[in-house]
């Protein structure tokens, strides 16, 4: 029977001390050993928004995260890393973004033609999203992007209502004036990335905020002062109003970090999340059996010092903790 191993303090929807999380295994494991370690121990990191298929995915696997979740390439490459992993790392897929023919990302240098569907009508964005489903993907990612074309209402409705019957998430790409309205009033989970070319309602945050979820990507727009203000304006309000907030990245959009992102850690905290909410927005139960993540130091007690301290935390087997005990 493998060991119990305790840490001074682990994160279980919030932080508990070694006494309460020993009490709570020694209930369904009386008789293993204890292992006692100095730090934090803290479930699996996730980046709920990256591109494989632009990253050095072997770099990423020596990072901390324990799971991503890649938000758009061609279906069989896809399958392979969700059926694969990262080295031990769950991978969630979509799949091909899903827009209206000739809509974003078509023709982008980086999309592979496969990596996106365009829907003609509301039949073909049923038979697709079923298609999508068969083959196993966890959610589906769709694109409002003005400046190209844009699907219709009745093919949005279309797959969303479809994946929703079918139990999928909806996660969708929302740039220009009037996207992100047209991905609420559709019923959408979530939004890939925080709003970044307006600043929307008071009306709109409030609706999305009772039952949508949105990514972060804060630090993609790093360069462009206005879309940054606009953004970090959107989810700081979105936060207050009780919304849903993950962290994400948009790893692959430039030369982000392959791992955690400090800079999109500062954008949680410039935002208004606390401690506890920064670590919801990336917590995750997925973590391989035999591995902790696990930090040297005590729990954040600020925002400002959870950014910093989340760079501390590893990732490593179980056997490295018990052996330094």
């Amino acid at each position: 029977m493998r060991p119990i191993v305790v840490a001074d303090h682990t994160w279980a929807g919030g932080w508990r001390t070694a006494e309460e999380v020993l009490a709570a295994k020694h209930r369904l494991r009386p008789a293993a050993e204890v292992v006692r370690v100095s730090g934090t121990l803290l479930p699996g990191l996730r980046d709920h928004h990256v591109h494989l298929g632009l990253v050095d995915r072997q770099t990423l696997g020596d990072s901390a995260l324990d799971a991503v979740d890649d938000l758009g390439w061609t279906l069989e490459q896809a399958l392979d890393w969700q059926q694969s992993g990262l080295r031990g790392r769950r991978v969630r897929i979509a799949g091909p973004f899903l827009t209206a023919p000739g809509g974003y990302p078509t023709g982008r240098v980086w999309a592979p033609p496969d990596a996106v569907v365009g829907l003609e009508s509301p039949a073909r964005g049923d038979e697709t999203v079923r298609r999508l489903a068969a083959a196993g993907v966890d959610l589906i990612k769709v694109a409002l992007h003005t400046g190209l074309p844009l699907l219709g209402d009745d093919e949005l409705r279309a797959v969303v209502q479809t994946a929703h019957r079918l139990d999928l998430p909806v996660t969708v790409h929302v740039e220009g004036l009037g996207q992100a309205a047209r991905a609420a009033a559709v019923g959408a989970d979530a939004l890939a990335h925080t709003p970044w070319t307006e600043r929307l309602s008071v009306e709109l945050i409030t609706t999305m905020a009772a039952r949508m979820t949105w990514i972060t990507t804060l630090a993609i727009h790093a360069d462009d002062e206005e879309a940054s203000d606009i953004a970090l304006d959107n989810l700081t309000r979105f936060h207050a109003a009780g919304g849903r907030v993950r962290y994400g990245t948009d790893m692959g959009n430039g030369p982000r970090p392959l791992g955690l992102d400090p800079s999109e850690l500062a954008g949680l905290a410039a935002a208004g999340l606390d401690p506890m909410s920064i670590m919801d927005s990336m917590a995750t139960a997925e973590q391989q059996p035999g591995r902790v993540s696990w930090s040297p130091y005590a729990p954040p007690q600020t925002s400002t010092e959870t950014v910093e301290w989340l760079t501390s935390v590893r990732r490593c087997p179980t056997t490295d903790l018990e052996s330094a005990r």
